[in-house]
């Protein structure tokens, strides 16, 4: 497990500043214009979407008699789907929200299979149902924000196109009133004063309604346009079941790796001298003495191998004694003081406990490599049901679970059992990272 320290660590960038207050900025703010795009093309894509759903639904319905409604719906729900990916790039493209894309339709071949697979389908159904609830929340979003937009705007400039009324219609203004007797125009000074800062409250209002409205929009693509919680959660655990093969895969390669070209290979080399000192027995009984004794020191060696082949699979100690000994026994391995506290009211199951000492090793591991640390501590206690694990060293710090990295492995390993990994290591230390497991006791 390689880990960089130093120049590794970035510093996070801080926000940045703004003079103008938000309120202010709204109106003229690149994601205001954006949203607004959204919410104006939402009408005639709804009307689009709304027409074909309503169409293919009623055909379907009234055909269902026959062979052909069938069928038919399939191809309404199919088109739906075809929309949902428009409206899911629209959404990324102007409200920047990332929407996962939720399981194709899969069938094992054939137009029948091909259509019951549409059919039962929950996510042709969402997409569906997405069509008909767009359409009235796009007409009541468009015939509120546009005219609100526009009027904001057309009052807020007033003072600067008022002089068209008087030359070109002979009129001194905007008119509010007029019958036989009675005109009023928006013309005095005070009374343009007061439209243009009518106008101004209502563009500094409207964006902050976009943004209510773009937020219902985002709910309602993401709810019905991504793929549900379950297909997440699917998706989740193959991802982890593929990490969790990957990882075994590779622990079988190091075992024999390490058999090969360890021990296997003293043990080859052992009875190759014991039968070169079994020929020179009765020739000459004191070399052949000294070649047994060679291969017994081999011996002790080659079983001093097996058995830290075998701490690595599964230690002993942690299998008799728990987590507390266990990690004892790594921090007086490790190059740099650790102490080592362990407050849990009982032993977890055999499997997170395993997999809580070997992260603690190596995360040990990195500080005596590579943090150039003093000391160093770990403190393992029980949160609620989650199992916490925190090893911190005074080291110069700079450590990141970047990709390729070490701690990402490890990271990628506490994930495959609902496991969390943070890394705490500003550049000049401490590091202090904090794993988390699911108690399951």
């Amino acid at each position: 497990m390689e880990t960089e320290y130093g120049h590794a660590g970035e510093r996070s960038r801080e926000p940045r500043r703004h003079l103008v207050p938000p309120v202010l900025r709204a109106p003229f703010e690149g994601r205001t214009f954006r949203e607004f795009g959204y919410l104006l093309l939402s009408l005639p894509v709804s009307i689009v979407l709304f027409v074909w759903s309503v169409t293919m639904v009623s055909m379907s319905a009234g055909l269902l008699i026959t062979f052909i409604g069938i069928p038919l719906m399939a191809v309404g729900l199919m088109g739906c789907r075809a929309f949902g990916m428009m409206e899911r790039a629209r959404a990324r493209a102007l409200l920047g929200v990332e929407i996962g894309e939720p399981r194709p339709v899969r069938s094992r071949g054939g137009l029948m299979s091909w259509i019951g697979a549409v059919l039962k389908s929950g996510v042709s159904w969402r997409h569906l149902l997405y069509s008909f609830l767009q359409f009235p929340w796009a007409v009541f979003t468009f015939c509120v924000v546009v005219p609100l937009w526009t009027t904001g705007w057309l009052l807020f400039t007033y003072p600067l196109w008022q002089w068209v009324f008087p030359a070109y219609t002979g009129r001194g203004g905007i008119q509010l009133y007029d019958d036989a007797h009675h005109h009023i125009y928006l013309d005095s000074p005070f009374e343009i004063t007061v439209t243009s800062l009518a106008g101004l409250l209502i563009t500094l209002v409207v964006p902050w309604l976009i943004r209510g409205f773009a937020t219902m929009d985002k709910v309602m693509v993401t709810g019905l346009l991504g793929p549900s919680r379950l297909e997440e959660r699917v998706s989740e655990l193959e991802s982890d079941r593929g990490v969790v093969v990957d990882t075994s895969a590779a622990d079988l390669r190091r075992i024999e790796r390490d058999l090969h070209d360890g021990a296997q290979a003293r043990l080859v080399a052992l009875a190759m001298d014991l039968g070169l000192a079994k020929e020179k027995l009765t020739e000459d009984p004191h070399a052949a003495a000294a070649m047994v004794d060679e291969a017994h020191g081999e011996v002790k060696i080659a079983l001093q191998e097996l058995r830290d082949l075998a701490r690595g699979i599964h230690p002993a100690v942690l299998t008799d004694r728990g987590l507390d000994a266990a990690l004892s026994s790594v921090a007086s391995r490790c190059t740099v003081a650790v102490q080592v506290e362990v407050d849990l009211p009982a032993r977890p199951v055999p499997a997170i406990e395993g997999i809580a000492y070997f992260t603690v090793s190596e995360l040990l591991q990195n500080v005596s490599k590579h943090s150039g640390a003093g000391r160093a501590s770990v403190d393992v206690w029980l949160a609620g049901d989650r199992l916490m694990l925190q090893v911190s060293d005074n080291g110069r710090g700079g450590a990141a679970a970047s990709a390729g990295s070490g701690l990402a492995g490890l990271a990628e390993r506490l994930d495959a059992v609902d496991g969390i990994l943070v890394v705490d290591s500003p550049v000049g230390g401490p590091t202090t990272i904090t794993a988390e497991l699911p108690w399951r006791a």
